[in-house]
This record gives structure tokens, C-alpha cells and sequence, in this order.
């Protein structure tokens, strides 16, 4: 595809700038709405209007259960699972020139714990300098809005992408990342898909794959008077963590053999991200479950790494005095993801590095990231190139999340220029 002229990414770029308050607008009401897991049907519905309101065809379905169950990257639809629709809106050009475009972004935020550590109210969008504040706002509404206003830009200036273009907004991506596998399911493809989320404008080059389980274990309630002829939960849960630890530093240990992943000093990160345990404070508790998450490499199936949790655990049990008697139980209830390499070298990624010198005077850097990104789904299922780019953040799913107003406003004319030579532009019809 030739380059846009100067003239042309002029005219988008005065175009981004001219709609960018009303853009900030829509991200912060984005924000108030506290879209988590399950509590996402009106921020789903709002979107609908947004993407209906710009003549965009519109699809809205609900998750398949049973579908997810029998492809293999479909997590558990656990009775925590969303039950959000997904929305998506449809740009059909006249004429199909140019290259097909996904823009996907998710609206689940994950908890904001307590409020009181906020500056702000997690849900009250507040602008201070550069930073626009909020839970979710970084991660990620504010690429969400990105790419519903770098379309607007470009209607702004009376043209419209010369192939097809669909809206992505997906739910599950911060638990299980089935939203993205069931627009997969459904049948939308395109030769490229691109999700802003808060990447510090640079490419995503490698990304983990990632693991939800539980671990429960049973223990021997008594009187705590009576406590040495019991058997503490709790503590022996602390024996399990100990050998989740042992297990993580294994993975750990093999990074040299993962290019992407060697020079990083901890790319494996175990997390145990709550415990729940007894019943009394003088009893003996008889229960604990802990809920964790686990990185691993790109290359390693999901179904492997699970494996070798499970039995695992199996074995430390057999070595412990009480445990080998009340082996504990391990189920997975979230994430079944597997990580993915961007390979370099796709006329996409060229398109966007070009792009991307151009608005920010910077050569496009590229990294790993070991979190869960929906690109996966993308870059394994479909084979397309799988670009995750976007705005500079900090403390995404900490206290006081927050996205750079400035970098926002780059990487929303970074979408649209990237539209307007990926996918061609044809004129609006009157």
C-alpha cells in the first residue's frame, strides 16, 4: 500500500486534534462506568449506541459455553463468568480495496480495592495535568475510545476506510479471555487486528501465556486448646505456596532457552491473589483455598502447563506427614491461554513502525510483556499479524491508574493514520 501523502496525514492529524475533547469526554464516561467482571451489560450497551449512533452494521451475541469448552484456548465458563454480551460494529466500504482490520478493545476492569487509597474515586474520571485517572481508564477504555475516534477522524474529513473494519468490544479479558476467542468463534477475521491497550507506545514482540487455578486444602478442626492433635489449613496451604514458589523458580531457571524471554530478570511470575480460610479464630481451621495466576512460556500448550501443576502438587502431598492423607485440590478456573511470538517481518508491522516514527519523531520499540493479552487468540488461531500498541500508563490494576492525555492523543492518530494506509480510504457518500 503506497504511503498517505503529506497533505492527507496532515488533514487526519488536524482531524484527531480537533475531536480530542470530546474523545477525553467519552473516555471519562467510559470510566464511571464500574464494568467489573459480570457488571458489564451497561458499558456494553453504551457502546452498542456509540458504534450504532456512526452507522456502523451491528452484531451482539452472547458467550457459547459449550463452543468455548471445545476449542482449546476456551478457559472455564465458571458460574463468576461474565454474562455480558459481546458488541461489534461493522464498517463495510463501497468498494473493497484495501486490506480488512480488527480494533478491538476490552470494557471488564478488574477490582479497585479499597477506595479510601484512591486520590480519587476509582470511578470518577479526574484530569489532572497529563494524566486522566480511573479504574480501567489506562486498561483499557482509553484505547477502547481510541479506536472508535480514530475512525471519527477520518469521517471528519469526509473518508472512510476502503475495506472492512470491525469494532471489537469484548468482555473476560482480565479472567479468562474468552470474550476475544468467541468473536474468533463467531466467524470475524481480517488480515490484521490491532488492540491499543497501555503499552508505552511500543509493539508487543512476545507475550506469556497464562493460568488461573485453585488450590483448596482440607485440614483437622479442633479446639485450638487442643491444637497439636489437629491440622491447620492454613499452614499447611503455606507448604503448598512454598513448593508453588520452588516450581515457579524452575520455569524461572529455563528462560535462556526462550530468545524473547532470556534477558528479562523474572519473566514467570507465580501470584497468589487471595486467600480464604477457617471458620473461628480459636479453632483450628479446617479449610483454605488460595486462587492463583502463573505465567509460561510461548510454545508450551496451556493443557501441559496445567499438568504440571497438578501433579506437582500431587507429589509434594505424597512427601508431606498430613497432606499425603488430604491431598490438595487443584482446579482451573480461569485463564487457559496460551503466550504467543509476533513474529517480525509482517507488512503490517512495517506499517505501523513507519506510522509511528512519523507522529512521534521515534524508531517503534518492540518488548515482552508477561501479562495475558486477547492478541493471543489473533496471532495462534487466526495467523494474522497481532499488534497490541498503545498510550504510556501507570499503576494499571493498582491505585490510581491513570493514561497520559499526550500519549493518548499520539497513539489515536497513530490508529487512524495506520487505517487510512492499511486499509485505503474511499470518500463518504453523500
Amino acid at each position: 500500500m503506497t504511503p498517505i501523502d503529506d497533505t492527507l496525514r496532515a488533514a487526519i492529524q488536524d482531524s484527531v486534534e480537533r475531536g480530542f475533547d470530546e474523545q477525553v469526554a467519552f473516555t471519562q464516561d467510559m470510566i464511571r462506568f464500574p464494568s467489573l467482571r459480570g457488571a458489564e451489560h451497561a458499558i456494553q450497551d453504551h457502546v452498542f449506541r456509540a458504534l450504532r449512533s456512526r452507522g456502523y452494521a451491528m452484531d451482539r451475541f452472547p458467550m457459547d459455553p459449550a463452543a468455548l469448552a471445545a476449542h482449546p484456548g476456551g478457559a472455564a465458563v465458571t458460574p463468576e463468568h461474565s454474562d455480558a454480551p459481546i458488541v461489534v460494529g461493522i464498517h463495510r466500504p463501497r468498494r473493497e480495496a484495501g486490506r480488512s482490520l480488527i480494533l478491538q478493545a476490552h470494557v471488564d476492569v478488574v477490582p479497585p480495592g479499597p477506595a479510601e487509597m484512591w486520590t480519587h474515586g476509582p470511578f470518577e474520571p479526574v484530569i489532572a495535568g497529563d494524566w486522566l485517572y480511573g479504574r480501567g481508564g489506562a486498561d483499557m477504555k482509553a484505547g477502547h475510545a481510541a479506536n472508535l475516534f480514530a475512525l471519527d477522524a477520518l469521517r471528519r474529513i469526509g473518508m472512510q476506510p476502503a475495506a472492512t473494519v470491525y469494532v471489537q468490544s469484548v468482555v473476560e479479558e482480565e479472567s479468562t479471555g474468552n470474550g476475544a476467542l468467541m468473536t474468533h468463534l463467531r466467524g470475524f477475521r481480517a488480515d490484521a487486528v490491532l488492540i491499543p491497550e497501555p503499552e508505552d507506545e511500543k509493539l508487543v514482540r512476545a507475550n506469556t501465556g497464562v493460568l488461573w487455578f485453585r488450590v483448596e486444602v482440607r485440614g483437622m478442626p479442633v479446639h485450638v486448646r487442643e491444637m497439636t492433635s489437629g491440622s491447620n489449613a492454613i499452614d499447611a496451604t503455606y507448604r503448598v505456596i512454598a513448593e508453588l514458589r520452588a516450581l515457579e523458580a524452575e520455569w524461572n531457571a529455563r528462560k535462556g532457552a526462550h530468545p524473547h524471554f532470556a534477558d528479562e530478570a523474572h519473566p514467570i511470575n507465580l501470584n497468589i491473589g487471595k486467600i480464604e480460610g477457617g471458620d473461628w479464630a480459636s479453632s483450628v481451621p479446617g479449610w483454605c483455598r488460595i486462587d492463583c495466576r502463573i505465567a509460561f512460556y510461548p510454545g508450551e500448550t496451556a493443557a501441559d502447563a496445567a499438568r504440571a501443576i497438578s501433579e506437582r502438587l500431587a507429589a509434594f502431598a505424597r512427601t508431606d506427614s498430613f497432606l499425603s492423607n488430604n491431598p490438595p485440590q487443584v482446579t482451573f478456573n480461569g485463564f487457559h491461554a496460551e503466550g504467543y511470538v509476533l513474529e517480525p517481518g509482517s507488512e503490517a508491522e512495517a506499517v505501523l513502525e513507519q506510522i509511528h516514527r512519523v507522529v512521534t519523531g521515534r524508531p517503534l520499540e518492540s518488548f515482552m510483556t508477561a501479562g495475558y493479552l486477547d492478541t493471543r487468540v489473533y496471532a495462534l488461531y487466526d495467523r494474522i499479524p497481532a499488534l497490541c500498541y498503545g498510550p504510556i500508563s501507570q499503576n494499571i490494576h493498582g491505585f490510581d491508574e491513570r493514561v497520559s492525555l499526550a500519549s493518548l492523543k499520539r497513539v489515536t492518530t497513530t490508529i487512524a493514520l495506520f487505517v487510512a494506509q492499511w486499509c485505503g480510504l474511499e470518500p463518504i457518500e453523500a
